[in-house]
């Protein structure tokens, strides 16, 4: 397998005018050659989270216009033969998961989710409204609690719950403390608790109930798993967003996750698409990019008018 250096040598070989085309065409071919691996169609959603952090995270993460990268990637498939879905994503908009998960589920009776390094929050929603996940040993999923925006920072919808929890409890003990709290409470308002607390339960309720249709769907206690998994990668136990699920916490949680490693031309194949895809990123104003089996390519740039 070439190195991502291997790669970048390999591009800068040829001449500046026909590096695009020549970027396109590789990453269609290996979209192409994992369809004809995995026997499925393939779909590659990739984000420039890492080679752009400088970005707003609306450039980098899932949002609803993705649908018409996903909606272009699947154009003319055969659905029949249901679909691999490959991510890298630090994740994004629940909803924006929810839409995309349900418009795939829609076209294709299987889908499986292919992690080559990080799918993190919404990612991981997505992974886990498939049948099965493949996991590299490198590859990591993240929690999914929600995350709020608020005063110019994303906050955790359960760190919120629990602060106002703590100050309930607190001034319920020495109502003295009440004077100590109010800023608190009046900058936070009652009103984002609420919105904390839907969060939290649509979040859930979503995994769990793609779990129970899908990935459990076989399973006698299907119910049961779907609620325990759902509540270890949507609970306030990981204390960040950003901690690394591996494959080994997924399976100790019932998640089925089948392991990259056991096929060595597929690992070989995703993993130098995965490259390509970054080189990609770093050397044009690409953010988000679908590539497909199918020859199909959307691709989402951002210029400098439009960070401000």
């Amino acid at each position: 397998m070439p190195s991502w250096s291997d790669l970048q040598s390999e591009l800068q070989g040829l001449d500046s005018a026909s590096r695009e085309d020549y970027l396109t065409l590789k990453m269609k071919e290996l979209a192409s050659q994992i369809a004809e691996r995995y026997d499925r169609n393939v779909l590659f959603y990739a984000s420039s989270f890492l080679q752009k952090p400088q970005l707003p995270g609306n450039f980098t993460s899932i949002d609803m216009e993705d649908l018409n990268g996903f909606m272009t990637g699947v154009h003319r498939c055969n659905s029949e033969k249901g679909i691999l879905l490959i991510l890298h994503t630090p994740g994004g908009s629940a909803e924006a998961a929810h839409t995309i998960v349900d418009y795939l589920r829609g076209k294709f009776a299987s889908m499986d989710a292919l992690i080559p390094t990080y799918a993190m929050s919404a990612g991981t929603m997505i992974a886990l409204g498939c049948d099965r996940i493949v996991m590299g040993s490198q590859s990591q999923l993240g929690p999914t609690d929600p995350q709020l925006f608020v005063e110019n920072q994303f906050y955790s919808a359960h760190s919120i719950v629990d602060q106002f929890e703590e100050a309930k409890d607190q001034i319920a003990e020495n109502p003295r403390l009440a004077q100590a709290w109010a800023p608190v409470l009046m900058s936070f308002g009652p009103a984002l608790l609420r919105e904390a607390m839907n969060s939290i339960s649509y979040g859930t309720t979503l995994v769990q109930d793609w779990l129970t249709s899908y990935m459990f769907a076989g399973r006698a206690n299907k119910e049961r798993l779907a609620e325990d998994v759902a509540s270890h990668f949507g609970g306030s136990h990981h204390r960040s967003h950003g901690r690394r699920i591996d494959r080994q916490e997924a399976r100790q949680n019932k998640v089925e996750v089948v392991d990259l490693e056991d096929d060595r031309e597929l690992r070989e194949s995703v993993l130098t698409l995965y490259h390509w895809l970054t080189i990609a990123f770093e050397m044009g104003s690409a953010t988000k990019i679908v590539v497909s089996s199918n020859g199909n390519l959307w691709t989402k740039h951002f210029t400098a008018e439009s960070v401000v």
